[in-house]
């Protein structure tokens, strides 16, 4: 099994962390709140647009409909930014077993399990996510990571090109596919 370098992992893990946890204020006043139409935007946007856009739906994808679990959101997240992921867990634990059916929920304690190496954990939240929201490209993109550090860089590869499809300016996901594709679609002569 071929494993990702540990500098290499930890820059994969930061960008999900970082992806998932910094939905900006100005996001919070976004002018869609349609999820349908900001990801057929999405797929058209050019390279700035799509920030915005990105924003937007992040946003959108990060209200549960409760206050509360609103709360919890927020505050595995604030507990992810300072390092402390054993209460982030905590957090995203009691919303996923409070709103089982927001999606954001088990993303971000899938985030969480990456950053300390608990890839089984992460893979079954990504699942459940997907299940929920199968158009969240961070939760493809962090399944994409977990494929390539166990090796399996044909089905990363494929993952990666799914967030392509879907965000075509994700701002990991160029230098994801470069770096798989010599190994996965082979070298031209």
């Amino acid at each position: 099994m071929v494993i990702l370098g540990r500098n290499l992992k930890h820059i994969v893990a930061a960008t999900v962390v970082a992806a998932l946890f910094s939905v900006p204020a100005a996001a919070q006043q976004a002018d869609s709140t349609d999820p349908v139409e900001l990801l057929e935007r999405l797929a058209t946007a050019d390279p700035k647009e799509a920030m915005r856009i990105d924003r937007q739906l992040r946003a959108v994808w990060s209200k549960s409909g409760s206050a509360a679990m609103d709360l919890l959101l927020k505050r595995g997240r604030d507990a992810m930014e300072v390092g402390d992921t054993e209460a982030a867990i905590e957090h995203f634990t009691a919303l996923t077993d409070h709103a089982p059916d927001f999606a954001e929920g088990w993303t971000s304690r899938a985030a969480a399990y990456f950053a300390i190496d608990l890839y089984g954990p992460a893979v079954a939240d990504l699942e459940r996510a997907l299940a929920l929201n199968p158009h969240d490209y961070n939760a493809i993109f962090g399944l994409a990571s977990i494929l390539e550090t166990f090796g399996d860089k044909p089905r990363a590869y494929e993952a990666y090109r799914r967030v392509q499809s879907i965000h075509p300016h994700h701002e990991d996901v160029a230098p994801a596919l470069e770096r798989l594709r010599p190994q996965v679609e082979g070298t031209t002569l």
